[in-house]
């Protein structure tokens, strides 16, 4: 199974979304992550991989040049760690 098809069974976690086709994966992360439990998360990884998933939600986590990321601060530090303790920082 690819990344669209998991997020197309899981359409509760992307509610707004017309076309989850035109989705990224970094916003797919996103929501999984802020959105989803933990048996979407661990399946999420499966397919993306631990350290891509970590790429992503490292790189999409840090604000933008207008201050802005959209995970939710709580979400955002659970992950931070549990990154830090199962994925290399490249």
């Amino acid at each position: 199974m690819g990344i669209h098809e998991f997020i197309k069974k899981r359409p509760y976690l992307v509610w707004y979304v017309k076309d989850l086709d035109k989705l990224d994966e970094a916003s797919i992360v996103e929501h999984v992550l802020n959105y989803g439990d933990w048996d979407d998360v661990q399946e999420m990884i499966k397919i993306l991989g631990m350290q891509k998933t970590a790429e992503i939600f490292r790189k999409k986590s840090k604000p933008d040049k207008f201050g802005r990321q959209n995970y939710d601060s709580r979400v955002k530090n659970y992950f931070q760690l549990y990154f830090n303790k199962h994925a290399k920082s490249a």
